[in-house]
């Protein structure tokens, strides 16, 4: 029995999954060609060996009895082959009886590998989360950072997501389409989600990072963030583009230079009242060294 659990390279997880146990079953990401993303860049992807990941649930069953959430990393747990990923959901059953929620990282183009049964299947296993990256509801943005699929295909994902009852949070990104397309790319973005109709929206703000071909880009005059009123002005688009459909809005990332959070639509009006502030130079703003991903 290993004495830790096993992590290669640096392991990364939504905000909500701080306190989780973290089970890396894969290494990398099965895509990784998002020119934004920088996460995986140092990784190929590998899913780990089924012992390996089984010591880690033996160390986790004497140790980690007080914690009742389980995330499965890396970039895309739901990459692994169909009887793999039901026999790993299985063991966590049996040897961690107590979680209450198991969750990961999925690609579109993952869940469209699967079938509605399965998805179905693991959801009864216990997979109750998925966080699926958006990023932007404006095609000729999808395509510009590699993102591999366009919007329709990510609707789709994220309905047959919804109806296998499994919690659907979707990540979208301020800036990602840069300066010139910033308004289109929020009008785009909420007219994707409210066909989509997540359990829940997190908003991110872009930051460029060194070893990503967007910053080289950038380097290049090719690419332009948006500054600060324009990113506020593309979540005010975003946010006063969503329908009534119920969900929780988060735009709290420390990657924001102010923090939103609230259920739609009843915390609507309020959250843009906020924005405004900002936009009226009201309202305190993150300085810029505490921004982070």
């Amino acid at each position: 029995m290993f004495n830790i659990l096993d992590y290669q390279g640096d392991i990364i997880r939504p905000p909500s999954e701080a306190f989780s146990i973290i089970l890396q079953v894969t290494t990398g990401c099965s895509h990784n060609r998002c020119t934004f993303c920088g996460a995986y860049r140092d990784k190929s992807f590998q899913i780990k060996p089924a012992k390996r990941v089984e010591q880690d649930l033996d160390f986790a069953a004497t140790w980690c009895k007080r914690q009742s959430t389980l995330f499965l990393a890396d970039g895309d747990a739901l990459a692994l082959p169909d009887a793999e990923l039901t026999a790993l959901l299985m063991q966590i059953r049996e040897k961690l009886p107590w979680i209450r929620r198991v969750s990961s990282y999925a690609s579109c183009q993952n869940i469209e590998a699967k079938t509605d049964e399965q998805l179905l299947a693991y959801r009864q296993l216990g997979l109750s989360r998925l966080y699926l990256g958006l990023e932007s509801g404006h095609d000729p943005t999808l395509k510009a950072i590699g993102k591999g699929v366009a919007s329709e295909a990510m609707i789709t994902a994220g309905q047959r997501v919804r109806t296998a009852g499994i919690f659907m949070s979707v990540t979208c990104l301020l800036g990602i389409a840069g300066a010139s397309l910033s308004l289109e790319h929020a009008e785009a973005t909420a007219a994707v989600l409210n066909r989509m109709q997540p359990h829940q929206i997190a908003v991110l703000t872009l930051m460029l990072l060194p070893n990503t071909p967007l910053y080289q880009q950038m380097l290049a005059n090719r690419f332009t963030l948006p500054d600060q009123v324009q990113l506020f002005r593309e979540l005010r688009c975003l946010l006063a583009g969503l329908g009534p459909h119920r969900t929780q809005f988060h735009a709290n990332h420390a990657s924001n230079y102010f923090s939103l959070d609230g259920r739609l639509p009843k915390d609507k009006e309020r959250m843009l009242a906020t924005i405004d502030q900002a936009l009226a130079g009201a309202l305190p703003l993150k300085p810029e060294p505490f921004r982070a991903l």
